[in-house]
């Protein structure tokens, strides 16, 4: 199978890059591709391929730049219109896998949330995966190409980046703490079964939610990486302490602790992922299992 990825540079798409060594594969980028294209702007026409797979796209800032929304839509939005202009209309794919997120949900907190649930999402990014969402299902439908959409919550493995990498950096400088008798349940999913899998639901086509299905407890979670990766215990404060800090964070504009960070380190939110155990068999490994691995050379 000939396959066309884009992201290869990014934590996932590194990972389902390196999944489909048995696999001609041609990449897509900016650099260290092997075709050097940026997606904001005009990409030439692309060559023929049975699957392309749309990884691709901006998620994180590292800074508080005024310009994140106009950089979401440009290379969420944009970016995803010029891939697809960029695809010969008498020569297409006949699967296109397209990357997207919970996100697009726009919920804070909930429980087994579906597929079916509407997409409510009002933040800069979760919108942008929406009409990215939208504009890949017109295309699809009307060029007859089979359409998978991948909507992931928290990734796991090797080198992460974004809020794992950020409470693998809190934990190791000590200044993350778990929660006295809060129990929130996040849905996670290994980065490498997604890769493992993407094949097999290309050929069969839809939208999914891809979780390892534990949901586990956010403060089960934190342990584990503390003790994996650093050999420590971490901190547990009281709930009325964590809330008297979110007052003092709201009061002086903190970023890293308020009472928004606060609410959402203690609201379970999940995801079912029924719909492709039943579709494809979709039967992950836990994000705890003994072939996770944290290590991360970015913090």
């Amino acid at each position: 199978m000939k396959v066309i990825l884009t992201g290869r540079s990014g934590f996932l798409g590194n990972i389902i890059y390196n999944n489909l060594q048995n696999q001609k594969i041609i990449t897509l980028g900016r650099k260290n591709s092997n075709i050097i294209a940026d997606i904001t702007k005009k990409i030439p026409q692309l060559p023929k391929c049975d699957l392309f797979i749309h990884c691709a796209g901006k998620a994180h800032f590292k800074n508080s730049s005024k310009s994140f929304e106009h950089e979401y839509q440009k290379v969420n939005v944009k970016g995803t219109q010029n891939i697809l202009n960029s695809l010969k209309s008498n020569d297409l794919p006949e699967f296109f896998v397209f990357i997207s997120s919970v996100s697009v949900y726009g919920l804070d907190s909930g429980n087994l949330i579906n597929e079916n649930h509407p997409l409510l999402a009002n933040d800069p990014y979760g919108k942008s995966k929406i009409v990215a969402e939208k504009i890949v299902l017109e295309w699809c439908l009307k060029n007859k190409v089979i359409c998978s959409i991948l909507r992931l919550p928290l990734l796991v493995g090797e080198n992460p980046k974004g809020n794992l990498a950020s409470l693998i950096y809190g934990i190791r400088k000590g200044y993350y703490f778990n929660i006295s008798g809060v129990k929130a349940h996040k849905s996670m999913v290994l980065a490498s079964d997604v890769a493992k899998n993407i094949i097999k639901i290309s050929a069969i086509g839809g939208t999914f939610n891809l979780t390892d299905g534990e949901n586990i407890d956010i403060n089960r979670f934190s342990n584990y990486i503390a003790r994996k990766m650093f050999n420590k215990n971490i901190l547990v404060i009281p709930l009325i302490f964590a809330k008297i800090a979110a007052k003092f964070g709201d009061v002086l504009r903190f970023n890293f602790f308020n009472s928004k960070k606060l609410k959402k380190l203690s609201s379970s939110l999940t995801f079912d992922d029924s719909l492709a155990r039943k579709t494809f068999n979709w039967n992950p490994k836990s994000v705890l299992s003994q072939n996770a691995n944290f290590k991360n050379k970015y913090v």
